[in-house]
């Protein structure tokens, strides 16, 4: 029996976007799904699995089916963004998967995939993102930097190699809203603050593949092409581009200096979480947020899952710089 949710309305974004919530870690505007409404009807990520049936129950109330869909794109294949491809995919017999040309073997072999995630998430990682079903190689297609798909008569998506947050990561250019879906090259956008009038966007720096120099290039890419908006994966649209990039680089090199202090001295990564969430904290208390607002839970998580990345990228440097 299919499995019926609640959720919410898709969220109507404009220019023929729409945005589902997929209630990732069971929680409301965490991770989203985007569809674009073109004669090729399009998805941009899935989330994990347990997002699946919010996805199929928001595509119902904006009156497609499942056999309409014939694009699902992944930005990247953390398990956040694209784990629940494989179970999506099965239930759209007409779609066809676009990921990035080094996200494709772990598409069609999700093993060191899913064997990473349970090192990090242990015995939470069924209810966050089981299962991990695998996608047939015949039914992906790869899509390298400056190659595009046509998915309706006046609209040509564009892909870009915008590595940083992840090497198997691209972003999608959409020319009829001049905008970029991002999944986490341009950082997480907090919509729960921006509703109370603080704009706000943290960088992005989970492991096992962070670099920040690749991520300021990649938002460099952004910012030359002069986009009017951005697709975030965590969670939802900003117009507020600018002061987008302007934060993410902002927070960056603060983030890379307190996890240097934290491998300089040893410390884990709960210990570097704390730091950075003091930090982000602290600057939201200066601008009038309240800290017992919800959202800090939020901040906290990614706080934590950011010092993995910090931690991981400072091993690895050590090791290259040893080697030189």
């Amino acid at each position: 029996m299919e499995e019926k949710v609640a959720g919410k309305e898709p969220i109507d974004l404009g220019k023929r976007v729409w945005l589902i919530d997929g209630y990732d870690s069971g929680l409301p505007e965490r991770t989203g799904i985007y569809v674009i409404e073109e004669e090729e009807l399009t998805l941009v990520e899935t989330g994990p699995s347990p997002s699946v049936p919010y996805i199929r129950a928001g595509l119902e109330r904006l009156g497609y089916t499942l056999e309409q869909v014939k694009y699902i794109i992944l930005t990247h294949i953390h398990l956040d963004h694209a784990g629940g491809a494989g179970l999506l995919l099965a239930d759209c017999p007409n779609a066809t998967i676009v990921a990035h040309p080094k996200a494709v073997r772990h598409l069609v072999d999700p093993t060191r995939l899913i064997a990473g995630a349970q090192a990090v998430y242990g015995a939470l990682f069924d209810s966050l993102f089981a299962p991990i079903v695998a996608v047939p190689q015949e039914r992906i297609v790869a899509k390298h930097d400056g190659e595009t798909l046509q998915i309706g008569p006046a609209c040509t998506l564009q892909f870009l190699d915008t590595p940083g947050h992840a090497n198997h990561h691209f972003s999608i250019y959409d020319p009829v809203s001049n905008g970029m879906f991002t999944g986490d090259t341009a950082g997480v956008y907090y919509c729960q603050l921006a509703r109370e009038g603080v704009p706000f966007f943290l960088p992005s720096t989970s492991p096992n593949q962070f670099d920040p120099d690749k991520m300021r290039s990649a938002i460099a890419r952004y910012r030359e092409m002069k986009l009017d908006r951005l697709y975030f994966g965590h969670f939802g649209m900003s117009e507020q581009v600018e002061e987008a990039y302007r934060q993410v680089l902002r927070w960056l090199p603060i983030f890379v200096e307190e996890g240097e202090k934290a491998y300089a001295a040893g410390r884990g990564y709960e210990q570097l979480r704390d730091s950075l969430f003091a930090r982000v904290k602290d600057e939201l208390r200066q601008q009038g947020v309240d800290e017992e607002h919800e959202l800090f839970s939020y901040i906290r998580i990614d706080a934590e899952v950011s010092a993995m990345g910090l931690l991981d990228y400072m091993q690895k440097r050590e090791a290259a710089n040893a080697q030189a």
